[in-house]
């Protein structure tokens, strides 16, 4: 493991254990498999179980925190006078996909794509039950099982605008074969985003850290060009987020 990754897992751990704190029996599992289906099968079970009554969860934040990061890369991507296609990428149960299509001014097509079907299940079953209506009546929303680390077997090149990652990277930095995978999922969002599209990662790792492991798991065959760069979320219950935009030029096939 390298320095910069060990660091980011102590860093990484303090932050998921917060998120985790009120579901303690399934804390150590998560923690030690955060790249497994069925640890994550087993915490939205767990979670969902506790209340009769749906309640989205959210890691690090909710839409309301990073609004502001994502509605300039869809306006941008709009240029093209066609949806925009959106990834919400580890979506799990969170309200950020649902709030993207309910609130973007323009037509855009969101996948809520998660590793789980439990996850994936619970949403459907909440947009069902309780509607959310777009504010652009072209927008679209899905729901998807998928796993990231197959994201090119789903997805031809240059097929999404934007790529949200919302804690999905940390995750998986943190599960054994982390810094691998993530690496690789890295490099499908890059060959899968369009032209000039852009991945966000939100995250509490340090710009020190993030942006050379960045530059440096952009880097593979066929990559042509890609620009990182990194903006301030903002401090929130004593933690400094950050989201971390990476943008494709374009990927060349060799």
């Amino acid at each position: 493991m390298s320095a910069l990754t060990k660091s980011f897992t102590l860093a990484g751990r303090r932050v998921i254990s917060r998120s985790l704190r009120q579901h303690s029996s399934v804390t150590t599992e998560l923690m030690e498999n955060m790249d497994k289906k069925s640890a994550w099968d087993r915490f939205y079970s767990e979670t969902s179980s506790r209340s009769h009554n749906f309640k989205n969860f959210e890691w690090f934040f909710g839409f309301d925190a990073v609004q502001d990061f994502i509605t300039p890369f869809l306006q941008t991507a709009s240029l093209s006078r066609r949806p925009v296609q959106v990834l919400d990428m580890g979506c799990g149960t969170s309200a950020l996909g649902p709030s993207i299509y309910r609130d973007s001014a323009l037509p855009v097509r969101v996948t809520c794509a998660d590793i789980s079907p439990v996850a994936v299940r619970l949403m459907r079953e909440h947009v069902r039950a309780n509607p959310v209506r777009p504010r652009n009546a072209s927008s679209q929303i899905e729901f998807l099982e998928l796993d990231c680390t197959q994201l090119d077997s789903h997805y031809g090149p240059s097929s999404l605008d934007l790529i949200v990652d919302k804690g999905t990277t940390d995750a998986l930095l943190r599960s054994k074969e982390g810094a691998e995978k993530a690496a690789s999922v890295l490099r499908q969002c890059l060959k899968v985003l369009r032209r000039s599209g852009s991945l966000l990662q939100f995250s509490d790792e340090d710009p020190d850290a993030r942006l050379v492991w960045l530059e440096t798991a952009a880097q593979g065959q066929g990559l042509a060009a890609a620009d990182v760069g990194v903006q301030e979320v903002g401090v929130l219950r004593g933690v400094c987020y950050y989201c971390y935009q990476v943008t494709a030029h374009h990927y060349v096939n060799k």
